[in-house]
């Protein structure tokens, strides 16, 4: 019974070190030639694997790049958080969640490229393409930044301001500098997170904060 186990968990383990590998072959495909022309027969290719093989573990290329986007979005909600879960105060929180939330962009350029070729190009397992699906579904970021900000408004540490509209603008302008290459061109991600994390400051920050800070310098 326990060799049974011990080949059953070693099989299980080779399949997801396998789906990893294509995982990663389709990452690199995407950032190279796009969503349109990404095959699973050059995805293979990059993968160094066959076709029937990438087949055996998705049943087609939309499923294959379903769960590629899955992946994306938990690897990059996991590297925010845990950055995030590090700090104690709601001010270092939200610091936490911006500069984060930028430097995995500068950091995992093919992941975001891959993110943003199946979201305008791929579709749901329905036929939605993804860029048209509702916000009504769990965002895990998002939920974590409305936290950061309410936990911040009971502690009196931030003031008075519309929750809804302030977590959309913070992740509108994270969003944007992965979007708008024409800022990117002009301004470095370091430049762009400092000047991005002072303005919200200035929006979010207690007057009697403002205050208590000022005086402490």
């Amino acid at each position: 019974m326990k060799e049974a186990n011990k080949e059953k968990g070693k099989q299980s383990f080779i399949a997801e070190a396998r789906r990893e590998q294509i995982i990663e072959a389709a990452i690199k495909t995407l950032d190279d030639i796009g969503y349109v022309k990404a095959s699973l027969a050059q995805i293979a290719k990059n993968a160094g694997i066959s076709t029937g093989l990438i087949s055996y573990h998705f049943s087609d290329k939309s499923d294959l790049m379903n769960h590629l986007l899955i992946s994306l979005l938990e690897r990059s909600t996991a590297y925010i958080l845990e950055r995030v879960g590090k700090e104690d105060t709601p001010q270092k929180k939200l610091e936490a969640f911006i500069l984060a939330s930028l430097a995995y962009q500068g950091t995992h350029h093919e992941r975001n490229t891959a993110l943003l070729e199946i979201i305008f190009n791929a579709r749901t397992p329905e036929n939605i393409p993804y860029y048209k699906l509702s916000d009504d579904q769990e965002d895990p970021l998002m939920n974590e930044l409305q936290q950061i900000l309410h936990d911040g408004q009971e502690q009196g540490v931030f003031g008075e301001f519309n929750v809804d509209v302030m977590s959309n603008l913070i992740q509108g302008a994270i969003g944007e500098y992965m979007l708008n290459t024409s800022i990117t061109k002009k301004v470095d991600l370091e430049t762009y997170s400092g000047e991005l994390i002072n303005i919200v400051e200035k929006a979010v920050i207690s007057p009697k904060e403002k205050k208590h800070l000022n005086n402490g310098r």
